[in-house]
């Protein structure tokens, strides 16, 4: 699917001719990626914005060595809220898709590929999504760009539970799987055959999860990571982004640089990290000193610089072995990589190392092959190489019998030839107790280190889950152990736990006895002493083996007895005598933005119980939450249509699970109800809506989508009438109180009575306007609070409070079983996108990573006064869309300035006042970009179809006006066309 690029004059009479078939349908096999499809650095990540790391560096190897980047971004982030406009949805991915493009542009990464997967909600489960994301057709998507574009190197998020965001933690296994599967002829065959067939394609390097932690190196010269030593084992690269860039401070600027002097790379990375409007970014206005970004290598397939030989610091040392020939002399293309018989080893243990080696072409140079191992390790060798085109050469390695357990270990090769040139590589593995116990791994955990072991060994040098538990204040949980013999022989000895205060075990030690390679579970029941609440909510228990141990991280979470009521509340905002019989919940604990309040009048806080409290009752088939807030300023006051993301103003939401089993059941807060409530809104009254849970949405006023049908909310706070900071913003007296009704049928599932998963958690903005203005702003500048109060408590119910029912007994019709969860607003189509649409027209790959189509042509494009008229010819029926875009639409500015000189050459990113950084109005013009567009209903044969212009917007083509088009076959396969209107 390759380049449908063509001119058309804007005239009565102009006729474009017919454009050729695409070039994928002429070429030969094997595939390979010319100029304009070949990136050398391939980027993948979530959301826009978590791809930031790379501009800087991206720019300096762009300008420096001629590098091309380029980035998968799997969504657009359609799922999260808008700081900025009132665009939601697949017209909120329109807006971000910009401003990722935006932020990467002058670093000369023009290739965004979007995925169109669906950005739900935040999560910080990788098996929820792979729910929503259709994990093997992302997967298929990501194989494919890879194939079509034939990266060396690969750079982005870790894919184990350190990336948080369930999103990420999948985006980083896509980088792990997709280099395995892009390289693999069984994966995805069909894109290997047929008129549009690729080949294989083995990435050379990546970066993927890797420690950059260390000492040395600098920020002030070039080459900055000179003396860099690493305090883990990967091989770490940087480079320096203090380097002049091509762009030039504008007169005028706020900064205070002289007129036409060079920003450096960093100043340009910067800029490009704060273009995220929508997303709460504010336009960057400081002046940035030089750094040196750097990146751990996880895996090469190529030889490379360790990070002893000075030529590591070098600011391309990245590119050896890929996009450069390695120093050590070995031609480009040479493959030089270590494998192991088995990744775990034991002390005194024997295993075998393979050291495969490749010609580029031809005949692989005659020398040898020698191992370096950690001291007192022992190893065989060295291995002599044949000229042949390749060699798999096997040693033998010993670990010293002292080897330290629970780390990895470096093993390197080193192939010297016979004319003096080297190859350098290396790998690790992991010395483990001989007996090794570990807590049973559950839910995330569990599925994480399956995913190690069945799908990408290759990542366990990142390490495996860690250990993680909840439980109750004074309640009793099993904890079981599973002891694996990781050895040759017969392994005997107890498992124990070491118990911090306020905790009790029914046995000091449990026995084992393994044989080779056997497992055994011993399970202890572990009590909590304490009904308090400690402050500290997580604990650490080490849980020790004879020769090895690991640390079980355990949450203590509050409980509650919600008590019925004899006659149901009234929904007024008061708490009447003997509505509300229950405990109160202190809510007076912040779990994220503690820099953000001080005390208890300022946001509820208080270590004695007197700040925001709740309590709650249930009256037949319903809750009823009294919640009172304390906090001194009234924050941003939302419309109707901002009543949606909750965390954007001052608010309280209430999280439920129904069965107190969603972490568990690997499905997160997809298999719960959370109601964000805003306390008072513009028109006054309250409004709500579901987040992040099985059917978020609207779910108040004109907007409401039914998805919470008989929730009632009353609300004391009244809006002080503005959002301007000249008018007195205090709450009267001091803070507020709601009061909510939740139907017990709104929840997914039927409520277990005896494990009610349970929290509340306010959030309080305050002064959120921008420097130098009076004016409050509908953006995250939020303290959070809870009733269990950890980080990122919102996404694990398993950390949510726990609360049991007495008396109450769900309707029998009730399914226990969770519906299939509803996130509401769909992902943005990239068919619908022109800045998509056009790179897909201009590098061949496939709109999206989808299956490209070659079967829509365009016959002639006539230009009369007040009409394109469009000529097609079609082997088959599918839908075709047509946007007449004018201007630069690589980049369009996402900032206001009053520097004369921008946005051209700097694009908008440069303040000359205090007030500049306003977002120019985008919808429904793409910010004027958008001229017309037009859908027409494609059949087989020929057909002719019309889109109407203005005088006006006839003008308006005149700048560098474009015919973008984009073509799905019922298929859904896809075509790009892209038609110069000069």
């Amino acid at each position: 699917m390759k380049r449908f690029v063509g001119f058309v004059v804007l005239v009565v009479s102009a006729v474009l001719a017919v454009l050729p078939l695409p070039a994928h349908a002429q070429q030969a096999r094997p595939y390979v990626a010319d100029a304009r499809t070949k990136i050398d650095v391939m980027g993948e990540w979530a959301h826009p914005d978590d791809d930031t790391s790379i501009i800087g560096p991206c720019g300096v190897w762009h300008q420096l060595y001629s590098v091309k980047c380029g980035v998968i971004m799997v969504t657009r982030g359609e799922g999260g809220g808008n700081a900025t406009g009132p665009e939601l949805g697949p017209d909120l991915g329109l807006r971000r898709e910009n401003e990722d493009r935006v932020a990467h542009y002058r670093s000369g990464t023009v290739d965004i590929f979007n995925l169109d997967r669906i950005d739900f909600f935040y999560n910080q489960s990788a098996p929820l999504t792979q729910y929503f994301w259709d994990e093997q057709e992302t997967l298929r998507r990501v194989t494919r760009v890879i194939r079509e574009t034939q990266p060396e190197i690969y750079i982005g998020f870790t894919p184990t539970l350190a990336a948080g965001h369930g999103n990420h933690q999948q985006a980083g296994r896509l980088i792990w799987e997709g280099v395995l599967a892009a390289a693999d002829p069984a994966r995805f065959p069909e894109q290997l055959k047929g008129p549009h067939a690729l080949s294989t394609w083995q990435v050379k390097k990546v970066f993927s999860g890797g420690s950059t932690a260390g000492t040395g190196g600098t920020t002030a010269s070039a080459n900055c990571t000179t003396g860099f030593t690493p305090t883990g084992l990967d091989t770490v690269t940087g480079v320096w982004t203090g380097y002049n860039s091509p762009y030039t401070w504008p007169a005028g600027n706020s900064q205070g640089q002289p007129a036409g002097t060079p920003k450096i790379w960093q100043q340009v990375a910067d800029e490009g990290r704060a273009a995220y409007p929508t997303q709460s970014r504010v336009m960057y206005k400081g002046t940035s000193a030089p750094a040196c970004p750097r990146f751990g290598m996880t895996e090469s397939f190529v030889p490379f610089q360790p990070n002893s030989s000075p030529l590591a610091g070098r600011d391309d040392a990245i590119l050896f072995g890929a996009k450069k020939p390695d120093p050590g002399g070995l031609p480009l293309g040479a493959l030089e990589y270590i494998t192991f018989s088995r990744f775990y080893n034991v002390a005194g243990e024997p295993f075998q190392a393979t050291v495969h080696l490749r010609a580029p072409d031809g005949k692989l140079a005659a020398g040898n092959v020698q191992l370096g191992v950690p001291a007192g390790w022992s190893v065989d060798g060295p291995r002599q190489v044949q000229p042949k085109q390749s060699a798999d050469l096997t040693f033998t390695v010993t670990p010293a019998a002292a080897a330290t357990v629970d780390q990895n270990a470096k093993v390197s090769a080193l192939y010297t030839t016979t004319d003096h040139a080297t190859g350098y590589t290396e790998n690790v593995v992991r010395i483990v107790s001989a007996a090794e116990g570990r807590f049973r791994r559950w839910g995330n955990w569990q599925e994480y280190d399956e995913w190690l072991q069945n799908t990408a060994p290759q990542a366990s040098r990142l390490g495996r889950s860690q250990a993680i538990q909840s439980m109750g204040i004074g309640q009793t949980i099993d904890v079981p152990v599973v002891v694996h013999n990781w050895s040759a022989k017969q392994q005997t000895g107890a498992v124990s736990l070491d118990l911090p205060a306020n905790f009790t075990v029914d046995a000091n030690a449990k026995p084992y006895d393994l044989a080779p390679g056997a497992d055994a579970t011993v399970t202890f029941q572990l009590t909590n002493t304490d009904a308090t609440l400690p402050a500290q909510q997580n604990v650490s228990i080490p849980i020790r083996t004879a020769t090895g141990s690991e640390t079980l991280t355990l949450t203590l979470v509050p409980t509650t007895v919600i008590p019925q009521t004899a006659q149901a509340p009234i929904v007024d905002g008061k708490a009447d005598p003997g509505e509300y019989p229950g405990p109160t919940l202190d809510l007076g604990r912040i779990w994220q933005g503690a820099s953000g309040c001080t005390g208890v009048d300022d946001c509820g806080v208080s270590a004695t119980g007197a700040g925001s409290t709740a309590k709650v009752s249930r009256s037949d088939d319903a809750l009823y939450f009294f919640v009172h807030v304390r906090d001194d300023f009234q924050s941003y006051a939302v419309t109707p249509a901002e009543c949606v993301g909750h965390w954007q103003a001052d608010s309280v939401e209430i999280l439920l699970d129904p069965r107190g089993t969603a972490s568990q059941d690997l499905k997160d807060t997809a298999n719960t109800f959370k109601l964000g409530i805003f306390p008072f809104t513009q028109t006054g009254a309250p409004c709500w809506e579901r987040d992040a849970d099985n059917h978020q949405g609207y779910s108040s006023g004109a907007l409401d989508t039914g998805n919470a049908p008989g929730v009632q909310v009353a609300s004391t706070a009244q809006w002080v009438g503005s959002n301007e900071t000249t008018v007195p913003h205090a709450y009267t007296g001091g803070g507020y109180d709601l009061e909510v009704k939740i139907p017990l049928a709104d929840l997914p599932a039927a409520v277990d009575p005896s494990r009610l998963g349970l929290n509340i958690t306010p959030y309080d903005n305050d002064d959120t306007s921008a420097p130098g203005t009076t004016t409050l702003r509908h953006i995250d500048m939020s303290t959070r609070l809870g009733w269990s109060a950890l980080g990122s408590v919102q996404s694990d119910p398993y950390r949510w409070g726990l609360a049991t029912l007495p008396g109450y007994t769900p309707p029998a019709d009730r399914p226990t079983t969770p519906a299939p969860p509803d996130v509401s607003n769909p992902n943005l189509n990239g068919a619908l996108s022109p800045q998509t649409i056009a790179q897909s027209a201009r590098n061949g790959v496939p709109i999206s990573g989808r299956v490209p189509a070659d079967d829509l042509r365009i016959l002639s494009a006539t230009a009369h006064g007040n009409a394109v008229q469009l000529v097609t010819s079609s082997k088959g029926s599918g839908t075709a869309r047509a946007f007449l875009t004018s201007g630069d639409l690589g980049a369009i500015p996402v900032w206001t300035t009053s520097c004369t000189a921008d946005p051209p050459p700097d694009y908008g990113f440069t303040p000359c006042a205090i007030t500049d950084g306003a977002t120019p109005p985008w919808s429904p013009d793409m910010s004027g970009h958008l001229v017309q567009q037009a859908t027409q209903q494609v059949t087989r044969g020929v057909q002719q179809w019309t889109i109407p212009l203005t005088a006006a917007q006839r003008q308006q083509l005149r700048d560098r006006g474009h015919l973008l088009i984009s073509y799905e076959t019922t298929n859904n396969e896809v075509q790009a066309f892209d038609i110069r209107i000069a």
